[in-house]
């Protein structure tokens, strides 16, 4: 039986039940049949007895010269109505009077004879053989006994009433019988196409290699059903999502995620690969719609931490972005530098000089208002690398007079996420508007606040869309593919600051982070 599947072994653990408990049943239903027969055998003999002893015919013939010649007629007459084995009249002493047999009469009562005033019922064998009987007395007005009254039902006319009902409760324990079969037959049936026929140690393994690997798996998996509803989740998910304990169970749209991530796991169709935003994570999402035939069971989803992956592309990004303006610079470097050989070599020394100290000078301020202004080296690169990149796309980026900002002691990584994706969304933005195109960037920080702010000329930004703009693949490019405000903000809520948007001719953008606080040295 151990290598049985578990639908077998149900179902031969079913059938055993099944017949027990109909064997059980059809048992007691016969005990109690029996014993209803017999109470039901010596209610009719009492009965017909004390009616007999009580007829007025009776106790006159009794006291008659001849009893039988009246009573024999009147006791087969009524023993064939009601159906009894037997009726006797005898004397005081026991001697017949009646019988079924008519060779008996005159000959000894076979019997218990009662004390004087009693009726007895009991089992007996008399001449017609085991019997069920009840003795009577017939007594005159005065209470004298003249005579007794005996009416039995011989135990085999009992024992075929009760072979009937015998017959009758094996018939419904058969019926009982198959019905319960037929039904364990389909539960089985049912239980092997869930299970697919598979034995207790499979399924035992099953489940164990199950736990296993939902328990090892760093990965976060998921599975949705097609209400929605959340079935599953592994140690992975509940720690990249911040799932609640009791998540499992529940809507999805009840567990607190952000929208985006809200309405791809309630799609329920196929996604390969998408990049979405938590609080504080970057998610790669992928998913799989399950389907058995035609019929679907839900969705699949596998979380994957893009987090540190973000980062490290953030920081390429950066270093892509400050080769990019050194690239700028040593391009208009050499073209100043080509302008300044031609005007020597066209005789015209001094308009050379002239030229390229403007030019020197208008870098080296830049530079030293870059420098004066941002203390933080991280920044200043930033802002110089950003200056070059804004000025090649024809959009001037300029520092505000009033800034001025230290080192604050912020990550720099978070600080250059921030900054870098608010400058680029401003550039674009001063780049769809009228012109000039411009960007204006303002830094400080006071005793317990760092402060950014971000001004473009571009056409600005609806406030009923702020929100929207927070969110993953927000932009303004049509491409679908806007991550970098959203980088900005999770950046922000990081380091546990605030960010506003505000409308002057462009899109404002501030910033307000809070600085750490410092020990005393």
């Amino acid at each position: 039986m151990r290598r049985w599947s578990l639908a077998r072994q149900m179902f031969a653990l079913q059938i055993v039940v099944v017949v027990a408990t109909v064997a059980a049943g059809t048992v007691m239903g016969v005990l109690q049949t029996r014993d209803l027969v017999a109470e039901d055998a010596t209610a009719v003999t009492k009965a017909v007895a004390v009616s007999v002893a009580s007829a007025p015919s009776v106790l006159a013939a009794l006291g008659g010269p001849d009893p039988t010649a009246l009573l024999q007629p009147y006791t087969e007459k009524v023993r064939l109505e009601t159906g009894v084995g037997f009726i006797t009249i005898m004397s005081p002493s026991g001697i017949r009077y009646t019988h079924p047999t008519p060779a008996e009469i005159g000959r000894q009562y076979l019997g218990t004879i009662p004390a004087a005033g009693q009726t007895v019922s009991e089992t007996y064998t008399g001449t017609l053989g085991p019997s069920m009987r009840t003795i009577t007395p017939v007594q005159d007005a005065s209470g004298q006994v003249r005579g007794l009254v005996s009416a039995g039902i011989t135990v085999e006319n009992i024992g075929g009433r009760l072979r009937e009902q015998l017959e009758a409760g094996v018939l419904a324990g058969l019926l009982g019988l198959a019905a319960g079969t037929a039904g364990t037959y389909l539960a089985g049936r049912r239980l092997r196409r869930h299970t697919h026929d598979l034995g207790t140690q499979e399924l035992t393994l099953m489940y164990d290699y199950h736990e296993a690997i939902l328990h090892a798996v760093r990965e976060g998996l998921l599975l949705v059903d097609g209400r929605n509803v959340l079935t599953l989740c592994n140690d992975g998910a509940r720690e990249l999502l911040g799932l609640p304990p009791d998540a499992e169970g529940r809507p999805v749209v009840d567990l607190g995620l952000p929208p985006s991530l809200t309405e791809l796991l309630s799609s329920g169709g196929d996604r390969t690969d998408e990049i979405h935003l938590t609080g504080d994570r970057v998610l790669l999402v992928s998913v799989a719609a399950v389907r058995s035939g035609t019929r679907s069971l839900g969705t699949v989803v596998t979380l994957r931490d893009h987090t540190e992956l973000q980062d490290v592309t953030g920081q390429l990004d950066a270093e892509r972005g400050f080769a990019d303006a050194l690239r700028s610079a040593a391009h208009e470097s050499a073209n100043r530098l080509h302008t300044v050989i031609t005007l020597v070599e066209l005789g015209r020394p001094e308009e050379a000089v002239t030229f390229a100290t403007e030019e020197l000078q208008a870098a080296q301020e830049l530079t030293d208002r870059v420098v004066a202004a941002v203390r933080e080296p991280v920044l200043a690169a930033l802002l110089l690398g950003k200056s070059a990149q804004a000025a090649e796309r024809g959009v001037e980026l300029s520092i505000s007079p009033e800034s001025e900002l230290d080192d604050v002691g912020l990550d720099p990584h978070d600080l250059v996420a921030i900054l870098g994706n608010l400058i680029d969304n401003a550039v674009d933005a001063a780049m769809a508007g009228a012109p000039p195109a411009r960007v204006e960037v303002h830094v400080g920080a006071s005793d317990s606040s760092c402060e950014i702010r971000v001004a473009d000329s571009g056409p600005g930004l609806d406030p009923a869309r702020v929100e929207e703009a927070y969110q993953r693949g927000w932009t303004t490019k049509g491409t679908g593919r806007g991550l970098g405000l959203p980088l900005a903000v999770q950046a922000v809520r990081r380091l546990g600051g605030t960010i506003e948007v505000s409308a002057d001719q462009g899109a404002v953008f501030t910033v307000r982070l809070p600085l750490p606080e410092r020990t005393a040295s």
